[in-house]
């Protein structure tokens, strides 16, 4: 039987009456987004339409899923929150805090050496407010959430980003920063602006080399890494019903990549037999019920341009294996000789050194049984390894089943290391190099959704590239980044010339789903007697102090670094060997900042100081500035804040001074975890004044007194000369945002009113 079931069932039960309502005040038939949107009101029944990319909403969504790196800090700012219990079902994952290196067995007892304090500490406070635990080694946050909790219809938050995988089982699921969880865990409403709608025509279907993932990334080289924000894109179309639910899932799992809100598909029989096959036909029956409310309306999908915001059509017998990359997830290259061509232009590295399986995007039974018919084929064709493989199974569930089955077993075969049930070199958890700075020029090729610089291993020499499982065992066993399976012939152990064949692999597990223990742990009925203790000389958590008001009075703030180019999460708070820190606010502010390129100068983590004159650290400077009573600014590039949920990227430069981050545009997620922590986002009204920003700038805000919805700011800023510009800075704040930065946070406004 399913988790929350009565919940579900109370979902389906107000879903008629909701939609209906919607559909008669809009006037019109629904997309599938929009009736889990109109269905999910905080004020119950919908009594207006809301305007797309313009109105805030308030949300009441049905449950929330923390993974450990984040839970940390959410749930230290929910012991602050004044309540007993969450509000909504919630769920704490531990699958970021493992390594990969040796291998799963002695990687997970690593793991429990060096964190124990920190998994303690996230057992013991889900036991105390009622969350369910999801032991280390249980699986990967999204994979698990997959086979346990997503349900069609539903709505779903999650403090990561890409908690939109849960779209592959037909609900709205966003990434969210801590703060946002925070809110809906102490019962109060969850604000989002009124998406806008892309919706994704699938026609024929996928064949032979072609997988769910090559969809995706055929998306993300359309719509670019941020031609997504602010949207839900919805699939549809024959070959959407045609695909598996968990191919669905790596599908909106790497919307994420192009900066969507989330994806979705709509239910159909796929996600009918993933239901029944993960013991959940409690919910299949009762989505069966409504079903005709889980998915768009057929007018919708028959006449798209006349209800989606943009329309693509993808005719999936068409597509071919793709390649996406190095350094950005939309940059993609169609297998074989084009690769060929745009690697010997842009000096890439044709050998590949390793061959990547797994994280939360393609870890499901499907992928590892169809990357496996590949691996078994090496076996039976005399062929060896060119490059090194590495396997991450989703969860407990799949890794059991896929090892009863002989799965596992043919990738040992060849030697591949099979690590933890979690992200590891997905997030940069990757002990690859002693010495990760100073690695040599390599290529890599995975089946994980980032691939920005650094990523995997620290290494900013390492080109990573984006492909589908299948494709990542075939590359890997040729060693060549321009190996075309379709094409390519490969000499053997004898001297024989031998060509893969196409892939196969089942949906799900012939003999079903089997586990001998999932890992997970119940929370106590009541929790009101457990103890949470936090060290006072710990290095790995801190309780935190709340934050105070910046206020009106901006003047004299100095320029802390003005970051050109891509400035993703990863930049403004790394991961990796940071990832230890995340429970500590100040311990992890040591970080910040230092992966974004300086303007000036063009290098990471080197800005002046205005104070005294001299070149420092990111961190050390912006310290000096709060000891020193000044306040600083930091100014960005396009699409600031894209990639990982992470809200200590928010935090961190507000607990060392930072009032003010100045851009060109925002990633969404980014945008509202600073508002959140009570600053101010703000974007150039003219993306060109982003030029007359000088390295020894101070701000003076000069209309701040003036602060309120739809009201630009204006600030002059005074050069190093004497000489000043006057710039005009929009923001999207509405009322409830600026009483959060009146009273210097989101979770300072709620504990006030708890109080």
């Amino acid at each position: 039987m399913a988790f929350d079931i009565e919940m579900i069932k109370k979902v389906y039960a107000n879903v008629v009456e909701r939609v209906d309502a919607a559909r008669e005040i809009t006037g019109k038939p629904l997309t599938l987004a929009e009736k889990i949107l109109y269905s999910h009101l905080w004020d119950g029944n919908p009594s207006k339409a809301f305007t797309r990319g313009k109105d805030y909403v308030d949300f009441a969504p049905d449950r929330i899923a923390l993974q450990d790196a984040t839970a940390q800090m959410a749930l230290l700012q929910f012991m602050q929150a004044g309540k007993s219990k969450v509000a909504v079902p919630t769920t704490t994952h531990c699958d970021h805090l493992i390594q990969a290196k040796n291998g799963a067995g002695a990687d997970l007892q690593s793991a429990l050496n060096t964190s124990n304090e920190v998994f303690n500490f996230l057992e013991s406070v889900s036991n105390k407010y009622g969350l369910g635990f999801w032991k280390p080694g249980a699986g990967i946050i999204h994979q698990v959430v997959l086979e346990n909790y997503a349900f069609p219809g539903g709505m779903m938050i999650g403090t990561d980003s890409h908690t939109v995988n849960a779209g592959g089982l037909g609900m709205v699921a966003i990434g969210v920063g801590g703060a946002d969880a925070v809110d809906v865990m102490a019962g109060m409403a969850w604000e989002l602006k009124f998406p806008k709608l892309i919706g994704v025509k699938l026609t024929g279907k996928l064949s032979g080399w072609t997988a769910p993932k090559d969809v995706i990334l055929k998306v993300a080289g359309i719509v670019s890494a941020k031609g997504g924000t602010g949207a839900i894109v919805e699939y549809f179309g024959e070959g959407a019903k045609a695909m598996s639910c968990t191919g669905k899932g790596t599908i909106c799992n790497m919307g994420a990549e192009i900066g969507a809100t989330t994806s979705t598909f709509g239910y159909d029989e796929s996600m009918e037999r993933y239901l029944r096959a993960t013991d959940r036909s409690d919910v299949a029956d009762a989505a069966n019920k409504v079903k005709d409310y889980l998915t768009g309306d057929d007018e919708v999908y028959a006449n798209p341009d006349a209800y989606f915001d943009q329309v693509i059509e993808i005719n999936l017998s068409e597509l071919s294996p793709l390649l996406n990359g190095p350094f950005t997830p939309d940059l993609s290259t169609k297998a074989g000789s084009d690769m060929t061509k745009k690697a010997n232009e842009n000096d890439w590295p044709l050998a590949v050194e390793w061959g990547l399986i797994g994280s939360c995007t393609n870890s499901s039974y499907e992928d590892l049984s169809r990357a496996s018919s590949i691996a078994q084929q090496a076996i039976d064709k005399g062929l060896t390894m060119k490059s090194e493989l590495g396997i991450n199974p989703g969860s407990e569930k799949v890794r059991y089943t896929a090892d009863r089955d002989g799965i596992i077993g043919i990738f040992e075969k060849l030697d591949a290391k099979i690590f933890t049930n979690a992200c590891g070199p997905c997030i940069g958890q990757w002990a690859r190099y002693s010495d990760p700075k100073n690695a040599p020029k390599n290529s890599i090729i995975h089946s994980f959704n980032r691939n920005f610089a650094k990523r995997a291993d620290g290494n900013p020499n390492t080109h990573a590239f984006v492909a589908s499982p299948e494709m990542v065992a075939a590359v890997a066993i040729a060693g060549r980044l321009d190996f075309n399976p379709m094409t390519d012939k490969l000499i053997n152990n004898n001297g024989e010339e031998v060509m893969l064949d196409e892939p196969t692999g089942w949906e799900l597990p012939p003999k079903g789903f089997e586990v001998k223990d999932d890992g997970y742990l119940a929370p106590e009925e009541d929790g009101s007697h457990v103890k949470i203790a936090v060290k006072e000389d710990s290095e790995r958590l801190q309780l935190l102090e709340p934050f105070t008001p910046i206020g009106n009075d901006i003047s004299g703030a100095k320029l802390l670094i003005k970051a050109f180019g891509k400035c993703t999460t990863d930049h403004i708070s790394m991961a990796g060997p940071w990832l230890r820190f995340r429970g500590h606010l100040d311990n992890i502010s040591n970080n910040c900042l230092i992966g974004a390129v300086n303007a000036f100068g063009k290098k990471t983590n080197f800005v002046k100081n205005q104070l005294t004159g001299e070149f420092g650290g990111v961190p050390d400077t912006a310290r000096a500035y709060k000891a020193a009573g000044v306040k600083s600014i930091v100014v960005g590039d396009h699409n600031y804040g894209e990639g990982s949920s992470r809200e200590h990227a928010a935090m961190e430069p507000r607990h060392l001074g930072v009032v003010a981050v100045l851009v060109k545009s925002f990633a969404r997620i980014h945008e509202t975890n600073l508002k959140k922590q009570g600053m101010l986002g703000l974007t150039f009204a003219n993306e060109a004044d982003y030029d007359l920003i000088q390295e020894d700038d101070t701000f003076n805000f000069v209309d701040m007194n003036e602060f309120s919805p739809n009201k630009p700011l204006t600030i002059e800023v005074v050069h190093a000369d004497g000489s000043k510009d006057t710039i005009i800075a929009n923001h999207t704040y509405n009322q409830g945002q600026i009483d959060w930065y009146n009273e210097g946070s989101a979770l300072n406004l709620i504990k006030k009113e708890n109080a």
